[in-house]
């Protein structure tokens, strides 16, 4: 996969095809709900898509600053099609190596429910004490030391 920090507006449109495909068509996530003061622009926050060898563009996800040693993982979808390839690994992976390259010692993430085993994975532990609710869709605060 090709990892492309996002720079320009047209590579940013990509990655909000790839959001709106997974939030809002699969997983019926209101359209107003899904975006935000971080995508007004690329430099709203670090954005990042991955292109497949074929040229398609696969993956999507931003971190922001939550704290100033702690980048926030966001937004992280993986087109169907690309899902228990690896893709979704490689785009944290390559997030979480541009947020050390920033600076940051820890990552943050707000993992929908039925991804949390996904994220264990990966090295993420639980940190909320409950569940809670995000666009009506269960989800647990994780995190990890970069």
């Amino acid at each position: 996969m090709k990892k492309i920090r996002i720079s320009s507006q047209e590579m940013l449109q990509e990655a909000f095809r790839i959001r709106m495909e997974v939030f809002v068509d699969e997983q019926q996530v209101p359209e107003d709900l899904e975006m935000d003061e971080y995508d007004v622009s690329p430099e709203s926050a670090r954005h990042m898509l991955l292109i497949s060898e074929e040229g398609v563009p696969a993956a999507a996800g931003r971190f922001i600053e939550y704290k100033p040693d702690t980048a926030k993982m966001q937004r992280i979808a993986v087109r169907g099609r690309f899902r228990g390839k690896g893709t979704g690994r490689e785009l944290i992976a390559a997030l979480e190596e541009w947020a050390k390259e920033e600076g940051y010692a820890y990552s943050v993430l707000d993992a929908q429910c039925q991804a949390e085993p996904f994220y264990q994975k990966l090295g993420y532990e639980t940190v909320s004490a409950e569940t809670f609710l995000d666009a009506g869709i269960p989800h647990v605060r994780m995190m990890k030391p970069l």
